[in-house]
């Protein structure tokens, strides 16, 4: 046997090191990324996420979880679900979260999609991971579903509540201006289905409204929470979402810079996005990025774009943010040369590797369908190192992988404000408590420093109590 294990070094060690020697490589700046795939033949992977175990968790909207050893790439379906159109479109298996307290309580939080086009039912789900399959599943909430826009993305926050996104389903936006539906909403929900005493309208998911279709969410410093959302012809948004607002959809696209959308946003308390794109290139999953393995993308959003019907635009958009993360000071493009629509990406807190889940190159996802893996092998990982490992917090660390209890999130405390952020645990002294209001706070026409002097800035434009 190690006569053969030699003869073969001989023959086949120049191919196997021509191979290593090949491996495709991206610089970005003075950091050095090697390209390897960690799996293909997912069919439309959705969401890939890091989980607690580390290993990474894919969902395809064909309606299957897999999960993936990032050291070996082998891999499991650990989950198969009759999904509607049997995941051919855009309906099917899509967001996913794990619970924070992993070790006690090892349960995954998934929505998909059933029934059919026309009278269809998008549930939100628990099931426990009992090591090696998803069992005993629990439906937490239902609403409709539609053969588009669906949503959805999870994100768990750090007091313990889930953020879902949902769309409009194609009902051109008559459902997200609507509190009563769960339609083209943010909605917060208690990791048991239940929820939360502290909601904005009480008794109700709805967290914040005026959606069309937002496929992206997370959190970055200090806890800001950002969603990235489908425009319709114009105006794809990277929004910051804050409780109890409107979103605009579908009187308002993009920033209100028309003269009736104008009227609207100060009649409606309308959020303006932070960012926009025109024409829309489609943009989904996204991540924060602080990790030192690529210090050139540090504080910044990691942004799926799947780009336009003709194929074009794809690519991963790192959006670089000012300190506290409240605008985008630049936009870089990356791997547009793959010509792959890009879904998803993930964030390995060790290494700081980034996966990218890619669709291929036409609508809804033509394939080759493949998990990339971007890493920098020049970092190496500290050993054991304790400190806030939750990359939203004002002290987050990046260099930590064990998590000591510590993270801090700054906000205003009192639930009778108008800027209360549920999950804040250090008082930032900014409550506000006036009614919002334009820049023309006396509406005579014209911004003065008068008007200027009774602005409060704080997540949008707030007049003075």
């Amino acid at each position: 046997m190690k006569n053969f294990l030699f003869i073969s070094c001989l023959f086949f060690g120049c191919l196997v090191w021509s191979n290593s020697f090949a491996q495709s490589t991206h610089q970005v700046g003075s950091t050095t990324l090697t390209e390897t795939t960690l799996i293909s033949g997912i069919n439309l992977p959705w969401e890939v996420l890091w989980g607690p175990d580390d290993h990474v968790w894919v969902t395809s909207r064909q309606g299957t979880v897999t999960r993936i050893n990032p050291e070996t790439g082998s891999s499991s379906v650990v989950l198969s679900k009759s999904v509607m159109n049997g995941g051919s479109g855009e309906p099917g298996m899509l967001g996913m979260a794990m619970h924070p307290d992993w070790t006690n309580t090892p349960k995954v939080y998934l929505v998909y999609c059933s029934g059919s086009s026309f009278n269809g039912t998008e549930y939100l789900s628990s099931f426990d991971w009992n090591g090696s399959a998803l069992v005993n599943e629990q439906q937490l909430l239902s609403l409709q579903a539609g053969g588009i826009h669906n949503g959805s993305r999870l994100l768990v926050l750090p007091d313990n509540t889930l953020l879902m996104t949902t769309g409009d389903t194609g009902d051109g936006g008559a459902s997200s201006q609507n509190i009563a539906s769960l339609k083209g909403k943010i909605l917060r929900v208690n990791l048991d289905g239940t929820v939360p005493s502290d909601n904005p309208i009480p008794g109700s998911y709805v967290y914040s409204y005026g959606h069309r279709n937002p496929q992206g969410i997370c959190a970055g410093p200090g806890g800001v929470i950002y969603s990235s959302e489908h425009g319709q012809n114009t105006n794809d948004e990277l929004n910051l979402i804050q409780p109890n607002r409107n979103y605009g959809w579908p009187n308002v696209e993009g920033v209100c810079n028309t003269s009736s959308e104008n009227s609207y946003c100060n009649a409606n308390n309308v959020a303006e996005p932070v960012f926009t794109w025109t024409p829309c290139v489609a943009v989904n999953g996204m991540e924060y990025y602080n990790h030192p393995a690529i210090p050139e993308w540090q504080n910044s959003i990691l942004l799926s774009v799947l780009g336009g019907l003709s194929g074009q635009y794809e690519r991963l958009s790192v959006m670089h943010l000012n300190a506290d993360g409240t605008s985008v000071t630049s936009e870089e493009q990356y791997f547009s040369s793959f010509n792959q629509r890009v879904r998803d990406v993930c964030v390995n807190p060790i290494t700081g590797a980034v996966y990218m889940a890619l669709n291929g190159g036409s609508y809804p996802g033509s394939g080759p369908n493949v998990i990339k893996e971007f890493r920098n092998l020049d970092y190496v990982p500290p050993a054991l190192v304790s400190g806030c490992t939750y990359p939203g917090a004002s002290n987050y660390d990046a260099a930590a992988n064990d998590d000591d209890g510590t993270c801090q999130f700054a906000g205003c405390l009192d639930s009778e404000a108008l800027n209360y952020i549920a999950w804040a645990n250090v008082d930032s002294g900014a409550c506000v408590y006036g009614a919002f209001c334009t820049e023309d706070v006396n509406a005579d026409g014209a911004v003065t420093v008068g008007d200027l002097l009774q602005i409060l800035g704080a997540f949008g434009q707030v007049c003075a109590g």
